[in-house]
């Protein structure tokens, strides 16, 4: 069932057995586990079907770090999450990902690869990809294009699969179908009520942005809404324990991460589109293609003391032949103009995250059709020679050079954090203040494997490597790098509460009933895109909580 608290009255008291606050990836894939069975859950979204500019503005905050972080653009606030926006990207962690590494300070995760294997195979058909095996660190399914060779000791091919679906949209049905689930659209969680000593969640304190406010009682509860804001839930559910659930040790929200991008150079070769072909994502065959990524190997990460990383080669389209430039202008003319508050939520918050340099992309048209289409009929002879070029697997527009952008692991670092600011948004709740930091051994991975990949993918195409100027000298500026909108870290999981925020079953530590869902619980991230393991983990923690509902009920039998 699902029901939109912005229609109608609703009661101010609700009771269920398990509390979902978040209906993203993790959050959806926690109710859906227990659809058909007897556990009564409450899945709560503060977003509706669609973006909303009123509830998105409830994500805005301050960015008070040397290298900025708008927490307003970096995320969306809808069901479904922000996988509303992604590319569909699914990878998984490799046992050296999750290793403890002696020149990575606060590395190592609790678990190990074994641990989420049987997991990973399960979240294959929940991301719709299940026709693709896996291995440690990569799906195994070949690409389209065969990838570059490259000394395996330096550098490897790692393939990712690309999931078809948007969460929200593909599992909506079934969840308005479950009579055991109840998904409350436009709730906001305003804070979790413990019992006097902090052990035990005994109520939701909930509210709408037209008003509303309520009480959700359950057995049990999960903080499932992403790397930013299941820290500051915490940090704001401080009016039983002052400094926050979860938080005696001082670690909600710290250790914040991401994957920092930059340009890391220019590579020039005669023939741009044999390294560019390989890992171009346009191009994949199937509902669920896969691709290569070009990645560090663990070898010489050891050997250069390097945090994980990848490389991906874009190609820069060359002077543009008036046919072509005439056509998109053409399309671009015809395109209706989108104007739905959903669809353009969307479209400036895409824009906002985009990696890499745009391409195909031209100035907006300002002729008439007519001469737009004097000039198409003009440069047909273009438009032949790209469609030829084309069915030859070819580029339609040839690349002048080749922009090589990395995408890097963020070492765990402690003074990087979401922290409360003094600002209140339209609940009356404090926004997030974001101090993103980054350290020597990040600035040092930047230079080394920037070097290292463009040296490597010159030998590889036989052209040259010019690296950008930021990377040349270590002169103590920020690094000319930007977030890609993977939060993590900031309820890292770790067996010893005062190293963690949750135990290895993603559960708060000093807490009996408050679990967390997402990429707040990675100790480390490596490169990997990380939705592929928040639903592992997603899918893991809903064997635990089914286990413990069952243990409960089992027990107030007796």
């Amino acid at each position: 069932m699902i029901i939109d608290y912005r229609i109608g009255p609703h009661a101010a008291d609700m009771d269920a057995d398990l509390c979902i606050i978040g209906a993203g990836a993790a959050g959806i894939a926690i109710a859906r586990s227990f659809i058909g069975t007897s556990v009564k859950v409450c899945l709560l979204e503060s977003g509706g079907k669609t973006g909303e500019q009123q509830t998105q503005a409830l994500y805005e905050g301050s960015s008070v770090g040397a290298v900025a972080l708008d927490p307003g653009s970096s995320r969306m606030r809808v069901f479904g999450g922000s996988c509303n926006l992604w590319g569909g990207g699914c990878i998984p962690l490799s046992q050296h990902d999750l290793d403890q590494r002696d020149w990575v300070p606060h590395s190592g995760w609790p678990i190990d690869f074994g641990d989420l294997e049987p997991y990973y195979d399960r979240a294959r058909a929940y991301c719709q990809i299940d026709a693709h095996d896996f291995v440690d660190g990569s799906f195994v399914t070949p690409t389209t294009h065969p990838p570059l060779d490259f000394e395996q000791s330096k550098l490897v091919n790692q393939i990712f699969a690309r999931s078809p679906i948007l969460f929200g949209q593909a599992y909506r049905d079934e969840l308005e179908q479950a009579p055991n689930i109840q998904v409350l659209l436009h709730v906001n969680l305003l804070e979790l009520l413990p019992t006097p000593d902090g052990a035990i969640v005994q109520e939701a304190r909930i509210g709408t942005l037209g008003g509303y406010r309520g009480i959700i009682r359950a057995r049990q509860y999960v903080l499932a809404c992403g790397g930013i804001e299941n820290a500051r839930l915490l940090l704001l559910s401080d009016s039983v324990v002052p400094h926050g659930l979860g938080n005696q040790h001082d670690l909600v929200g710290r250790y914040f991460m991401d994957h920092p991008s930059g340009k890391l150079g220019t590579l020039s070769t005669d023939a741009p589109h044999r390294v560019t072909r390989p890992y171009d994502r346009r191009i994949g065959k199937g509902t669920a293609p896969t691709f290569s990524e070009i990645g560090l190997s663990p070898e010489v990460q050891r050997q250069h003391r390097l945090l994980n990383g990848r490389v991906h080669p874009f190609g820069v389209e060359g002077p543009l032949p008036k046919g072509i430039r005439a056509l998109r202008e053409l399309r671009a003319a015809l395109r209706r103009p989108v104007q739905d508050e959903g669809a353009l939520l969307e479209a400036r918050l895409c824009d906002a995250l985009r990696n890499g340099p745009a391409t195909g992309a031209v100035a907006a048209p300002t002729d008439s059709l007519g001469t737009m289409a004097l000039r198409l009929g003009l440069g047909v002879g273009d438009i032949a020679r790209a469609f030829v070029q084309k069915i030859a697997d070819k580029p339609t527009v040839s690349s002048s050079h080749i922009d090589l952008v990395g995408f890097f692991e963020q070492a765990p670092n402690p003074h990087s954090r979401v922290i409360l600011g003094s600002e209140t948004d339209a609940l009356g709740q404090r926004k997030v203040s974001v101090e993103w930091r980054l350290t020597p051994l990040d600035r040092h991975t930047y230079r080394a494997a920037a070097t290292l990949f463009g040296n490597e993918l010159a030998r590889a195409s036989g052209g040259s490597f010019e690296l950008e100027s930021w990377l040349e000298h270590d002169d103590g500026a920020a690094p000319d790098v930007h977030g890609t909108a993977h939060h993590l870290g900031t309820t890292r999981m770790s067996d010893d509460p005062r190293s963690g925020v949750v135990d290895r079953h993603c559960r708060v530590h000093g807490m009996q009933n408050l679990h967390i869902a997402g990429s707040s619980v990675f100790p480390t991230g490596g490169w990997a895109f990380p939705t592929f393991t928040i639903v592992a983990l997603s899918l893991r923690l809903a064997d635990q909580l089914r286990s413990v509902l069952a243990s409960c009920e089992s027990t107030s039998m007796l």
